[in-house]
Order: structure tokens, then sequence, then C-alpha cells
């Protein structure tokens, strides 16, 4: 814990960039909360402000006196109302052009908002942008302090929408975005109690692409064993988990969406009963791209109708109407770009997560506007299709006596059921498959498919670095440590120093290999964060070379 009085005299200054927000919420954690504003004090970019927010729990007001700067704003609340409700409390007050975010029990590098406002400067078509992180395991001794036993960079992963509807792959910590964003997408919803940083990055990525730049910004902390962490406590209450995990996946901010096409599910069904109420149900757990979900329904069927599903739009229909009759009610409704029409009765397995999505990704990924992708499960006695909503609605209105297969085929649309090849996430497959590949043993076979992937599916500091471990394991050391010294030249890690190490030591290079078992030793002790500021040119992506909106650190006017 810091201990000595911190002053710094760094105010905001004209001219001297934009104004960024870092948000802090509190609870329970005095002993550390000390270095975490440290941490952003110690910023390289000194044109930020801090709002702390103590939600409840022990009091900190010790620890914020320690740091005499108007730059830190302190809310001191007695009453527990739980992470959104702070950082939304937080957000009133922001006077920041960009918002960034920091655990109370975590901490920034000083190079943290320089580095990412730098590359959100660069990029003005992004409106986020993250970058990576230590997961430092540590473990918590009996006087509350924390000794580090391993860091390793867990998630540096380019950004991928349909991943990112599915999936949190920017952690809060290494996040920055505009902060008119959230005029768009909507403050934090205050209904969940964990997952919140995925309910907003999800809902931004609505409105804007995602820049990753893979340098290391900061870390945050795992201790082995028990711990205390709310959003780890809280996932063991697995019902509790899955209504904020639902939630969030059905979430809908509102449009326009110029980043996401829309979709519309709409059921073909009868009747009511039993099995569609469940069918229902099964939809909305085993889909995750934005949609709503339409169902024809009687008169008399909309009185007795109760469901718990989101984004669910009930048609009247008559207890007369046909499939296709009922299926151009529901068309008549639907506003989506994109739509998938399933049959009553089509088997949803319950292991698969991507029902619907498997269908749809291949007419998202290439705009394929005339073509249905039958379901996966359905066949010709339960038919069912992602197809574009203007080509389907044509080709129903002009054969309206016929089912909606023999429709589209009346019309002239190409039917067929998705390759293998064309499922969503083919970088997580070819990656399972590379882990298979070591779990067997074939390490050569892995190193060949990290390959692959860094040069066609990116992320390739994150590839080249488990290239090169499979080369060591391998024992192709000439070549895991020509792999790993052109990463560790850009962005040196614990993990990527050892593996060098290794590669070096097996070479019959001891020299060389005890310099970087001290560099890593050096980033796992705390005396150094492995930044390399050259390298930032090399991992920073320029889609712009105007970056006057953001002058150097050295051109500020300190006062």
């Amino acid at each position: 814990m810091i201990t000595d009085k911190k002053t710094f005299q760094r105010p905001r200054v004209p001219g001297c960039g934009p104004l960024v927000t870092v948000l802090i919420s509190t609870y329970n954690r005095p002993a550390y909360l000390a270095e975490a504003l440290d941490s952003i004090f110690r910023q390289t970019w000194p044109n930020f402000e801090i709002i702390l927010t103590r939600d409840g729990g022990l009091p900190v007001r010790d620890v914020v006196s320690q740091f005499n700067d108007s730059r830190l704003t302190f809310i001191d609340r007695d009453q527990n109302r739980g992470l959104p409700y702070s950082f939304n409390e937080a957000l009133a007050r922001t006077k920041g052009d960009y918002v960034c975010y920091l655990g109370d029990d975590d901490k920034f590098f000083p190079h943290h908002i320089e580095t990412l406002l730098r590359s959100i400067s660069q990029n003005p078509d992004y409106g986020v942008v993250y970058g990576d992180l230590y997961k430092a395991h540590c473990r918590v001794l009996p006087d509350g302090r924390r000794r580090v036993l391993a860091k390793n960079v867990e998630i540096s992963r380019d950004f991928d929408r349909m991943l990112m509807f599915q999936f949190n792959h920017a952690l809060h910590v290494s996040l920055m975005h505009r902060r008119d964003l959230l005029d768009k997408a909507g403050r934090y919803n205050e209904s969940l109690n964990v997952l919140i940083d995925w309910d907003l990055t999800r809902r931004l990525c609505f409105f804007t692409d995602f820049l990753h730049v893979p340098i290391v910004t900061g870390e945050y902390y795992a201790p082995v064993g028990d711990c205390d962490r709310i959003s780890v406590q809280r996932r063991k209450n697995v019902n509790d988990y899955i209504r904020n995990l639902l939630t969030i996946r059905t979430t809908r901010p509102p449009k326009p969406w110029p980043c996401v096409e829309d979709s519309a599910i709409v059921v073909l069904a009868s009747r009511l009963d039993g099995a569609l109420e469940q069918m229902l149900r099964d939809i909305w757990s085993h889909s995750f791209y934005p949609y709503r979900l339409f169902v024809p329904l009687t008169a008399q069927e909309r009185q007795r109708f109760q469901s718990c599903v989101p984004n669910l739009v009930p048609v009247e229909v008559r207890p007369e109407d046909s499939l296709s009759v009922r299926l151009n009610k529901m068309l008549q409704q639907v506003d989506a770009d994109w739509t998938v029409f399933l049959p009553a009765g089509i088997s949803i397995p319950p292991d698969e997560a991507m029902f619907v999505e498997r269908s749809l990704y291949p007419l998202l990924s290439g705009h394929q506007t005339h073509l249905a992708c039958q379901i996966v499960e359905s066949d010709d006695t339960h038919f069912g299709a992602a197809i574009y909503t203007d080509t389907l609605r044509k080709a129903i209105t002009r054969h309206p006596a016929l089912d909606p297969q023999q429709a589209l085929m009346a019309a002239g649309i190409p039917i067929r059921k998705p390759e293998f090849k064309e499922y969503p996430f083919q970088f997580d497959n070819l990656l399972s498959g590379a882990e298979m590949c070591q779990l067997d043993g074939q390490w050569t076979r892995a190193a060949r498919v990290y390959d692959y992937m860094a040069e066609h599916h990116g992320n390739a500091v994150w590839m080249r670095t488990r290239q090169a471990n499979a080369l060591l394991q391998a024992g192709h050391y000439a070549h895991a440590a020509r792999t790993i010294a052109e990463v560790n030249r850009i962005r040196p890690t614990v993990a990527s120093l050892m593996i060098q190490a290794r590669a070096e030591k097996k070479n019959n290079r001891p020299q060389i290999a005890a310099g970087l078992y001290r560099q890593a030793a050096g980033i796992l002790d705390g005396q150094s964060t492995g930044y390399l500021p050259a390298a930032a040119d090399i991992l920073i992506p320029k889609t712009q070379s105007n970056t006057a909106s953001v002058q150097p650190v050295e051109t500020c006017v300190w006062t």
C-alpha cells in the first residue's frame, strides 16, 4: 500500500489533447486501492480525470487523502448498490472525451492511456480501442499483501463482432471508448450483477468497430485458490449466472445500428401448445445473434399466452390460416434485414450453441441476398432456412399457395445447407485443432497450424508465440528461437521471454538464455513492464496519418 502523501500538479491544459476519464468503483479493498490510484497518476498522458466511487463497504477516505490532486473526484457512498449503479453514477459526472476503467485491485502500466489514446486518434474510424493485460496469478499472504507467482497474457484476441455477440474478448481494464457512444449504446444495465463489462462492449459493437492493439498496458490480479472477486463469486449461482448471460445476449440497443444487420426468427406453427412454448425457450438459449422472435397466435391463444422469452412478437392469425398465410402475416411485421423461418417441431440439439447462426452466418459474411441457407437440422418434413427478408417476402407474395420451400424453388432461389467451413468461428476451430495436436504430442503439426493461422486469420503476435512454443516442444530449437525473438523484438512478455530463453539454452547459448530469464523475472516482480515504445509504431495500425488531435506528452505545459 502507498503510504507517503502524493501531490501531482498536472491539471488539464488547453491544447494538451483530449481529456480521458478513468472510472473506479471500490468495495472492501482499501489495501489495494492506493496502488490502483497510484498507477493512474503515474500515466505518461497527463490530461485525465478520475472518478472514484466507494460502493459501500470499508471506508477508504484515508487512502484517497494520500493523493492531493484536483483531477480526482471521490463519491463516498455508504450503500452498496453494485458496479453498474456506481459506473452510471460516475458517468453522470464525466467530462472526458474518452472513458476507460480500472478495477480497484488492478493497475495500469504508465503507458496505458497514452498508448490507447494514440491508437484511437490515429484510427478515427474506430470508437473503441483495447490492449492486452497480464493476468497476475498471486498468493494472498496473511497480512493481505500479494505475492505474484506468474503472469500471462490470457486473452489477446483481435476484434470479432460475431464472437463478441457470444463471448467477451475485450476486458474492461484494457478498454477505452469514445464517451459519446454511450448516448447510442446506453449506460450500464443495473439489473445485472455479473458480466456487466460484456454487456457494455456487446452493445458498443452495434455502433463501431473495435481496434485491438496487442501491447500489454496493465494487469489484473487472480488469487490462487479462493477468490473474493464479486464476478467470480456470483458465477457460483448457476441459475442467476444464466439469467445474466441470456439477458445480455438478447439486449437490443436503440436503432439505427450502423455496424450490425438485424435478423428475425419466425416460427411456422399451426397451434399453441407445450411443444411450441419449449421451442421458443430453446431458440432463446441456443442462439446469440441479435433477433426478434415472431410467433403466430390466434386471438384466443394470445389471451392465454405467457412467455419469459424476450424480444418476442406475437402476430395474430386466424385458426384456418395455412402456414404460408401465417408466414406472410409475420413477414408484414418483420423489419429486419434477414429472416430465419423455422417449422414447429424441428429438432434443436441441446449442446448446439449456434443453432441459427450456422445457417445465417454464410449469408451475413458474403451478403448473399439471393440464396436460402437451409437450417442444418431441417429436412423436407421440417424445412427451415435463413434468407434475405426481401427475397423471402417476394417469393411468398408471388406464390401464396405454395409452402415456403416450394415458393423459394418456384422463385428460382437456390437452397443449400451450409458447409462446416462456412460456420462461424473458423479461427476457434483451427485453434481447437492445434490444441488437440498438442495433447496428442504432435507439436510439429501444431506449429504448422499456428503458422497458418498467423498468416490467414490475424492475431499474429498470439499465434507466433504459440507457434514458437510448439516448435520448442517439438525440438526445433533454432526455428523456435528465431520465431519468438521476432515476437520479443516488439512485445516481450513473461511467457515469450521464457520460451526464447529455453530455446537459446537448448541451442547452447546459456548467456543469452540467462539474460532472457532475468528480463522475464524483472517483469514478474514488477521492476519492468516489458513495454518497448519504439514497437508501438509496429503494433498500432494507422488508417489516417493525421495525428494532430493528440500531442506528444513532451509538448504539454505543466503547472
